[in-house]
């Protein structure tokens, strides 16, 4: 009998499963296994990396499976085999699907993610690997982590069951409001693997290591079987100290932590909608009662209560709501040891009955939480029947007075219905698991509401400092929970102030703090614990994430607009979210693609499918990250480099901010036309320069970047119709004409197109397409490329330069000599025109003159701009 071998790695809240099948015992060896888990201010950077060698003397298949939070976003994928790379795109879902398709109809296989739990997803690949050949797998995701009951935690479940040679888990922490408490536990812990791990910590890092010896893995020095078999958690807190949060800030973005402490609990006013239907019958209903009667017995004195039981009648145990005295209680529990399960499901009645006792409630506290907790496992099916129908008479009746939360017992229940009523009215939606564990998990949840401490919370910041903020209107704040807001900030602004209003039990808040934006961005300086622009991509994933939400409950043409926001920013940041979907290519001779999709929790009760969403159309415009017109205004250059110029360029060092020239005048309205596009435009610091240059010329070299930018004319127009981008490390090369973009590493080629939005990724390197408009070139801690498609009339494009405090005193060019030190004066050769000036790089002076010019970054139908032209000679 074949022997098989299983590996198992899970890590919640970063977590994995990786798995193994193989044939022969140990054929296809896993020597090297390591999960880097890099959380930085909550926001959690995983990269999962498995090495295999296929030791028989045939191929074999090397399956690679991983299990991620549901709450995570795949963000890159690739696999390495003898040394070639085979990366994921990551694309808009119609085009995937699309694509993918085609590979079906040609007997390919199906999807690559689902649902396997309540917390996790499977990622899954296979691939054939020839006899002596290794393969690479590399996984990363990321995702914020939520506070829940005071604790953010990191669970790594391990299950090798086989010894790994190179077995290493590392978790990084860094916390700048600093680590309030950290602990490690583990189920399976041995003093010879407590020897393996190490814990280093200090006020705002924690280094988390575990790295057992395969002797250290043993369970008996004369057997090849692993000890590694259970849990390892790491559990941390951060410190809360200023009344207002903590704002941090970085590259732009802030992100505010708020997470009151030690404020007075408000009593609720608690109604319990319990589902007693037929299909509620045996454990379920039996779970149920275990877990109300554990609830009633956490009610706070001053909370007033009721219980009501539905089929296809509605049973109240009283009337009015009561207060959570002994005896009450008591008598409630009494009611709740004889519900039964029989009949049919009417939740509209329920639901409306529950509304209308706290509404005719009396002699309540002033200040006091009203809320509604609903228990189902089913359809609806007595009295109304309708989802839409219920979803609005309940929506009418709650009228934003009381919050609603809904949980769906096991997988027959439409969590969609219930999501969407819940996210109607003020609350969210759970799903609880039917196994042993359920009634706790009933248990869990009312944990996690029991508590309210603050109402009506406004987070409130300067309209002209601020854009793209994400939610900051929140309803209730549970005590434990933490609020997360972020947003992109002026480049301008030396402080950023905060109003916080709030309700509390006693009293109406206004708490105030004033961040200083320099000193925040330097607790960003040490780069060893942070990763890229982690809050810029914080903002995007917590917008999506809201974005997504919101649509949920919106009406559809406001939920397609929403839906095109979200696959827009998914598309840019290169995050697997249910809009998109990354192509997985494989060697030549095997299945050539197969699709990886974002399941939704809907998904648990279709477990045959891997949905795909309806075709959702871009919206042209974007609607975050969006710089003010009139800021743009006022910080522009434009450069129209004449015929031999370059030749006199000269490079320079010590770069210097130019000042901000002029703003449009609102009176002048020339019409668009080619020759009103710059041939370049390029960010300089309080600026941006654009210019034309030579067919085949060096426009931008800076060798401590390793980055290159070479740039070639049309044979018919005077525009770039081509661009290289060199980079050192990785070595990679991206050609981008008005045809394709292609990406060129290690001897082989990816091909991405105008016509559809799509991410790809190499070592870090991160290639992102928007649809017939842009393409971005990015890598951490270097200058980020940015070209415009531009089709007025004929194709050319445009280049522009972002982050470009990261050009070194060493860069050269056509446009690198713009980023050395550099001098605005006025031109003493001339008369003192106010629309004349010269401009002084090191070894060259050139004549400036105010022209407009259209500036494609910027809506298409949007007018020219007042820009500064160098004006050469021939």
């Amino acid at each position: 009998m074949e022997e098989r071998t299983l590996l198992a790695l899970m890590v919640f809240s970063s977590l994995v499963v990786l798995t193994e099948t193989i044939t022969q015992k140990h054929a296809i060896e896993i020597y090297s296994l390591r999960v880097n888990c890099r959380v930085t201010s909550r926001f959690a950077h995983t990269v999962i990396t498995s090495k295999i060698i296929n030791r028989a003397n045939e191929s074999r298949e090397a399956t690679f499976e991983v299990e991620l939070p549901k709450t995570a976003f795949i963000t890159n994928f690739s696999m390495s085999i003898d040394g070639k790379l085979y990366p994921g795109i990551i694309k808009e879902k119609a085009s995937a699907q699309k694509e993918y398709d085609t590979a079906v109809s040609q007997g390919q296989s199906a999807g690559l993610v689902k649902i396997t739990g309540r917390k996790l997803e499977q990622f899954h690949v296979s691939v054939s690997i020839a006899a002596a050949s290794k393969v690479t797998f590399e996984l990363a995701y990321e995702e914020l982590l939520k506070r829940q009951l005071g604790l953010f935690e990191v669970l790594i479940k391990v299950r090798p069951q086989q010894l790994v040679k190179h077995f290493q888990i590392d978790v990084h922490i860094f916390e700048p409001q600093g680590i309030r408490f950290l602990e490690t536990d583990s189920t399976f812990m041995t003093n010879e693997l407590n020897e393996a791990l190490t814990k280093v910590q200090n006020e705002t890092k924690a280094h988390i290591l575990f790295k057992p010896t395969v002797d250290q893995q043993k369970v008996n020095p004369e057997l090849d079987e692993t000890l590694l078999n259970g849990d390892f958690l790491v559990r941390y807190d951060v410190k809360q100290v200023a009344t207002a949060g903590d704002i941090q800030i970085f590259n732009g973005y802030f992100v505010h932590y708020f997470a009151p402490q030690e404020m007075p609990v408000f009593p609720k006013n608690v109604i319990f909608v319990i589902d007693r239907s037929g299909s509620m019958a045996g454990r379920k209903i039996e779970q149920t009662r275990e877990a109300l009667l554990k609830i009633l017995q956490d009610l706070r004195p001053e909370d007033h209560f009721s219980c009501i039981t539905f089929n296809n009648k509605v049973v109240e145990w009283k009337s009015a709501l009561l207060q959570a005295t002994a005896e009450n209680v008591a008598s409630a529990a009494g009611f709740v040891r004889t519900i039964t399960a029989r009949g049919g499901t009417d939740i509209n009645h329920a639901l409306l009955t529950a509304v209308s006792v706290l509404d005719k409630a009396e002699r309540l506290p002033e200040r006091s939480v009203s809320m509604i907790i609903l228990l189902t496992d089913g359809q609806p099916t007595s009295g109304e029947s309708k989802v839409e129908v219920i979803q609005e008479n309940i929506q009418k009746a709650v009228n934003g007075k009381y919050a609603l939360f809904c949980l769906g017992f096991g997988f027959d229940v439409s969590y969609n219905f219930l999501e969407k009523m819940a996210l109607s009215n003020g609350g969210i939606a759970r799903r609880i698991y039917e196994n042993s564990d359920a009634a706790l998990q009933l248990q869990g949840f009312y944990q996690e509401v029991a508590t309210p401490i603050l109402m009506k919370i406004e987070m409130q910041y300067p309209d002209n400092a601020v854009e793209g903020l994400t939610k900051n209107n929140f309803k209730l704040f549970f005590e434990g929970s933490e609020i997360v807001v972020s947003g992109k900030i002026s480049n301008e602004l030396d402080l950023l102030p905060v109003e916080i209003k709030a309700q509390s039990h006693t009293s109406d808040l206004t708490l105030k703090e004033e961040a200083n934006v320099k000193e925040k961005e330097q607790v960003f300086q040490s780069r060893s614990y942070i990763f890229g622009n982690f809050i810029e991509r914080l903002w995007a994933y917590l917008t999506i994430q809201q974005l997504l939400e919101k649509s949920i409950s919106a009406q559809e043409e406001h939920q397609k607009a929403l839906e095109a926001r979200a696959l827009e920013l998914s598309l840019q940041y290169g995050f697997v979210t249910p809009l998109t979907s990354m192509v997985v290519t494989k060697p030549t001779g095997q299945q050539q693609a197969e699709l990886a999709n974002k399941p939704t929790e809907a998904d648990n009760e279709k477990p045959s499918s891997f949905p795909v969403g309806a075709s959702v159309k871009k919206l042209s415009s974007r609607y975050f990250g969006k710089t003010h017109k009139n800021n743009l205004d006022a910080y522009r250059m434009a450069i129209p480099l004449p015929g031999r110029w370059h030749s006199e360029l000269q490079s320079g060092s010590n770069k210097k901010l130019l000042p901000s020239v002029g703003r449009l005048s609102k009176q002048v309205r020339p019409a668009a036309h080619t020759k009103e596009h710059p041939a370049l435009v390029s960010q300089l610091p309080k600026e941006n320069t654009d210019g034309q240059a030579e067919p085949s010329v060096l426009l931008l070299s800076d060798p401590e970047q390793g980055l290159s930018v070479t740039g070639k004319h049309g044979d018919k127009i005077n525009q770039f119709v081509q661009f290289e981008i060199t980079y050192v490390n990785p070595a990679v090369q991206i050609n981008v004409s008005v045809d394709e973009i292609v990406l060129s590493h290690d001897n082989k080629n990816i091909r991405l197109s105008w016509t559809e939005s799509a991410t790809s990724a190499v070592q870090g390197l991160r290639v992102s397409t928007e649809k017939e408009s842009s393409v971005t070139v990015s890598l951490s801690d270097t200058v980020t490329v940015k070209i415009f498609l531009v089709k007025v009339p004929n194709d050319f494009l445009q280049l522009c330069f972002l982050n470009i405090d990261h050009f070194s005193d060493k860069v050269t060019g056509i446009l690198g000599q713009f980023y050395l030190k550099g001098q605005l004066e006025n031109n003493a050769k001339v008369n003192q025109r106010a629309d004349e000036r010269l401009l002084n790089v090191p070894g060259s002076e050139h004549r400036l003159t105010r022209l407009y010019k259209k500036d494609y970054r910027l809506e298409s139908t949007s007018d020219p701009v007042s820009c500064w032209s160098v004006v050469g000679t021939s």
